[in-house]
């Protein structure tokens, strides 16, 4: 009679006792002397496998034998007494086809020997399997093992294989449970994997250079964010962890290289969210020559390729609700984008400083004291239009206030020539013309210095070498920031930060 060996961990026992049996399975494994062999060389990959023969009848694979060799772990077993059993692989093969294949076992073929210790292995074990293909009764491509082999011993019971890991948190503090026990797990970094390639791609067929800026600062700049602060030892001397790669970006086209990206890790000490992790990914580029328009095109291209090499298609699916990332991005202002998603206001009222702080009162938001008009309208933003942003939309013309290191409109007083990118109701990338005027950009640090003297923790450094930098001379540029994590959350459809991090910090385990 066949049955089913399910996960241990279903049973109702204690889980120290199974791994207290687990143990001592591993104890006399290794009084044999063939605990972790590292000779075993798989030759064959369970998707290929699928993909290759998956087709094939019986009669076919039978006139023409097919002899493999894989490894895998142990998902699933089926005893029939001690004369045969069926288990089930799993590789790391999973995003072209199935990624797991099954195995038959048979005292006649596989030997006794090998049988009786199959018969003590768990489900968790990867075992190296040689045999031959076939199919079963059912048509599920099976292989025939002739020889079978422990390669490593699990010592912890997987969950059960209906539910996997039900409790959230343990998934993202145990990603790699969640990674075995997870095909949609793993097909979402699999789809971030082939999003990051696609960007590198894209920036290299555009002529962009990739390089690395470091990760320590001596001051934080290129961003509005508190910092993780740091102590050098050997230098004596207080540094800060990376907000932003961009003032060192942007030193590397003054010094002759015209297009430049660096997918960089950035930190910033402030909330933790299902949008915000203190510890993030970015790609920054800068292209000399160029202007927040040219940039705003260029977004859009390497956003769209990277959603159709990772998902396939360029429209896509998020809570239940189409995205389509075919079609132009729309642009507004500021003050458009108020007047289109929260309607009522009059220009008058959008034009008075003293009526958007009581209109921000009832968001329980206080603005900080020196905000000027543009910073009003801003934050009204924030809380009235931002998160309708469904559609992929660039909201254009930021206030100087706000914008320290992006350049002026030649046109419009107090207004930048920059632009964020919003879709499902959140900020995606940040961009901008460049500011190239090295005294423009001296005093505009002078005011961040005031600010953050006022009490904005966010506001930046004054940054002298960077100054210094400029004044050798920056050709006129356009710089953007993409937050690859929010990226790939709308690509893989994922409604958590934490879901497209393979390791997101927590608090600490109780």
């Amino acid at each position: 009679m066949t049955t089913d060996i399910q996960e241990q961990a279903a049973a109702p026992q204690d889980e120290n006792k199974i791994i207290a049996e687990r143990r001592a399975k591993l104890a006399a494994i290794r009084e044999q002397g063939v605990a972790f062999p590292n000779d075993f060389k798989p030759q064959h990959k369970a998707a290929d496998l699928h993909i290759q023969y998956g087709e094939k009848t019986r009669e076919e694979l039978e006139a023409n034998p097919v002899t493999v060799v894989l490894a895998g772990r142990m998902m699933l077993k089926r005893e029939a007494g001690k004369k045969a059993a069926f288990a089930t692989l799993q590789d790391a093969s999973g995003a072209k086809a199935d990624g797991r294949i099954q195995i038959y076992a048979t005292l006649d073929l596989t030997g006794e020997a090998a049988m009786a210790a199959l018969h003590h292995y768990d489900l968790g074990d990867i075992l190296g399997v040689t045999g031959t293909l076939f199919k079963t009764k059912t048509d599920e491509l099976t292989i025939k093992v002739t020889e079978l082999r422990l390669i490593t011993k699990s010592l912890r019971p997987l969950p059960d294989k209906f539910h996997g890991l039900a409790d959230q948190e343990t998934k993202y503090r145990q990603r790699y449970v969640d990674l075995i026990m997870s095909e949609e797990t793993r097909r979402t970094f699999k789809a971030r994997t082939a999003a990051m390639s696609s960007i590198r791609r894209f920036m290299e067929k555009n002529d962009f250079m990739e390089v690395e800026t470091p990760m320590l600062h001596t001051i934080p700049g290129g961003a509005a964010a508190k910092p993780f602060i740091t102590h050098h030892n050997a230098l004596d001397m207080q540094m800060f962890l990376r907000i932003a790669p961009e003032l060192y970006l942007k030193r590397l086209v003054v010094g002759g290289f015209d297009r430049v990206f660096e997918i960089n890790r950035n930190f910033r000490n402030e909330g933790v969210s299902i949008r915000h992790n203190p510890e993030f990914t970015m790609m920054e580029f800068y292209a000399a020559y160029t202007d927040y328009k040219w940039l705003m095109d260029f977004t859009e291209a390497v956003i769209r390729q990277a959603a159709i090499d990772a998902h396939g298609t360029a429209t896509l699916t998020y809570g239940g609700r189409e995205l389509d990332l075919a079609k132009p991005f729309h642009r507004l202002t500021i003050v458009e984008a108020i007047n289109k998603y929260a309607p009522g206001y009059t220009d008058a009222q959008l034009n008075d400083a003293e009526f958007i702080k009581a209109e921000l009162k009832k968001f329980g938001v206080k603005p900080h004291a020196h905000s000027g008009l543009g910073a009003l309208q801003l934050a009204l933003f924030e809380e009235t239009a931002e998160s309708q942003l469904w559609e992929p939309t660039y909201i254009i013309d930021y206030p100087v206030e706000v914008s320290p290191l992006a350049r002026a409109s030649d046109t419009r007083e107090g207004i930048t020539e920059r632009f964020e990118l919003f879709m499902v109701g959140r900020e995606i990338a940040n961009g901008f013309s460049e500011l190239n005027d090295a005294e423009d950009q001296s005093a505009r640090f002078l005011a961040q210095v005031a600010a953050k003297e006022a009490g904005d923790d966010e506001a930046m450094f004054y940054d002298a070498d960077y100054i210094r930098a400029l004044e050798y001379g920056m050709p006129p540029a356009g710089g953007c920031g993409i937050g690859i994590d929010r990226l790939m959350m709308i690509i893989t459809d994922s409604p958590n930060i934490r879901d497209v991090l393979l390791f997101p910090h927590l608090r600490k385990e109780e």
